[in-house]
């Protein structure tokens, strides 16, 4: 089997953590043939999609764990699966690469299926949910923004297209210069904005959940670090096994008939509370941090249902 793997260069990666490598070493491991190329490699022409790949050998030794051969220009319709694995911010050019994926032949599988990637940002698709989230305006009216922030006294603003964290703040009614606070986050973003009332159980900690095919298959707690309220592993959150509530699972079945339906096979979605806050389907993390704890090993589980459903 043929896999190409999209995504940031794999330098870049670390290794300790990141999912992408361990979804490669399991692939690896059942002698599946690794590819890897650039978005920016991509190239429409005449209907057909090529890419300049190279073929990749990963391993798990942190000085140097990957080896990437000559370079070839190749019509991906000759890979089995396609890899989207490239991070956020979504953007133009992310969005962009998702109508080149589009044109692959149908006997080539794209995780996740670009069309239903391209409508579903992590913070938008949740919207479909409202039953399931957090009091929640997205906008950029600043009276609307000030009637949430005099309703709920204390908010957190979070950009609609980042990733792990990045840009989220927290405000109070009583801040100083909040106009001036709110004005200067809206100058920086260019998109409308997602604002939610800050919710106290963050401080017991943010778990992401790991679904595979519309089902749960493992789950990490993420403690905020002292003196911050994200949790997120990038911003210092403190990973920790934890098992599904009976909440979770509710949230989890609600949603499953959705991310099957949009062809959405590896998702994370992250629950605060008894509160759904985002459905990751770009680039969802967690599944090395799981495994390392004691937890399921996702990346066997992710390959033993994909080939299977194909």
């Amino acid at each position: 089997m043929k896999i190409a793997v999209q995504m940031d260069h794999i330098s870049t990666l670390n290794i300790e953590s990141d999912t992408t490598l361990a979804l490669c070493l399991e692939a690896q491991m059942r002698k599946y043939l690794l590819f890897h190329y650039l978005p920016d490699d991509l190239v429409y022409e005449d209907g057909e999609i090529f890419a300049k790949v190279e073929p990749m050998i990963v391993t798990d030794n942190t000085k140097n764990f990957f080896e990437l051969g000559e370079p070839k220009f190749v019509n991906l319709s000759s890979m089995d699966i396609i890899l989207m694995r490239q991070e956020p911010p979504f953007n133009m050019n992310y969005i962009t690469y998702t109508h080149l994926l589009e044109h692959l032949n149908k006997k080539t599988k794209v995780i996740n299926n670009p069309v239903s990637v391209r409508n579903a940002p992590e913070k938008l698709l949740v919207t479909c949910f409202n039953e399931l989230m957090p009091p929640t305006i997205i906008t950029r009216n600043l009276g609307s923004i000030n009637s949430f922030l005099e309703t709920y006294q204390e908010i957190v603003i979070k950009p609609l297209y980042g990733k792990g964290g990045e840009g989220i703040i927290r405000v109070r009614a009583d801040s100083d210069d909040i106009l001036k606070v709110i004005k200067e986050f809206l100058f920086t973003e260019k998109e409308p904005i997602m604002i939610q009332p800050f919710l106290p159980e963050v401080t017991k900690g943010d778990k992401r959940i790991i679904l595979i095919n519309g089902e749960p298959v493992g789950c990490l707690n993420r403690i905020p670090a002292e003196g911050e309220f994200r949790s997120n592993l990038g911003v210092g959150g403190q990973p920790e096994l934890s098992a599904l509530n009976k909440s979770d699972k509710k949230i989890c079945e609600s949603i499953k008939g959705t991310l099957m339906r949009m062809d959405l096979f590896f998702v994370g979605i992250d629950v605060i509370g008894k509160y759904l806050t985002e459905i990751n389907v770009t680039c969802p993390t967690g599944v090395r941090q799981i495994k390392n704890l004691g937890g399921p090993d996702i990346a066997k589980i992710f390959w033993d249902r994909l080939v299977n459903s194909i």
